[in-house]
């Protein structure tokens, strides 16, 4: 198994102000797949997704990606580790405003010794002939394409998307799963997706459905809907 989460839990705070967010998440995820994770506010969703990516640490439980463990890691290896193997897609792009669009992308190109070749990664994104802008210039689908291209370059193992479409309409954000699902054939990237939306997971061969901290639903989607095909986004 590729993705593998087991016992994890996450809590915040100390004494009365404690506050348990994960409680003992456990699942698991085929290499090449793809993943949505949704539930409602608070349910644990995005912190889940933050300990997977070596963002947050665990207070207990295990988490491997592609057998190696995260248990016990310091913080320059969990660095280590979240560049040789994460991807990260942000719902705000959080892209740098100060460098036009070849080099917010390029600057995550020297964190790996095996990146994707950049022009074709640009072609594929629909971004050819736009790398002098920046990103004030852009649209907002053009920017989630920029910060998709960005967690590419690096060629990660797993591609984590925290409410990718959350802040874009309805026909940029079916363009950017679009997107999403031609990079996870043609790349075979591993996609694991945080989403409100309750359209998207008919999308991904797998979805997880969280409350209170706990994973309540894990079901596998043998008929997952054409991402041009989803109504309702």
């Amino acid at each position: 198994m590729y993705l593998e989460v087991t016992e994890v839990k996450k809590s915040y705070g100390t004494g009365e102000g404690c506050q348990e967010v994960l409680k003992g998440v456990s699942f698991t995820m085929e290499q090449g797949s793809t993943a949505s994770i949704i539930g409602s506010s608070g349910s644990g969703k995005s912190t889940l997704l933050n300990c997977i990516g070596a963002l947050e640490v665990i207070d207990d439980g295990d988490i491997r990606i592609d057998g190696r463990s995260m248990k016990g890691l310091g913080k320059r290896a969990r660095g280590e580790y979240r560049r040789d193997n994460i991807g990260y897609v942000f719902q705000f792009f959080n892209l740098l405003p100060d460098l036009n669009i070849r080099d917010n992308i390029r600057i995550a190109e020297k964190l790996t010794d095996k990146p994707l070749e950049y022009g074709m990664l640009m072609d594929q994104m629909g971004l050819s002939g736009i790398e002098s802008k920046y990103p004030n210039q852009l649209s907002g689908g053009q920017q989630q394409r920029v910060a998709i291209a960005r967690a590419l370059i690096k060629n990660p193992k797993l591609l984590l998307c925290d409410e990718p479409t959350g802040a874009l309409d309805s026909k940029t954000a079916k363009d950017t799963l679009i997107l999403l699902e031609k990079v996870n054939e043609t790349i075979g990237t591993t996609i694991l997706m945080v989403t409100h939306n309750q359209v998207i997971p008919q999308m991904m061969r797998q979805n997880l459905v969280m409350k209170d901290g706990r994973i309540i639903e894990n079901t596998l989607n043998e008929n997952p809907v054409r991402a041009s095909e989803l109504v309702g986004l």
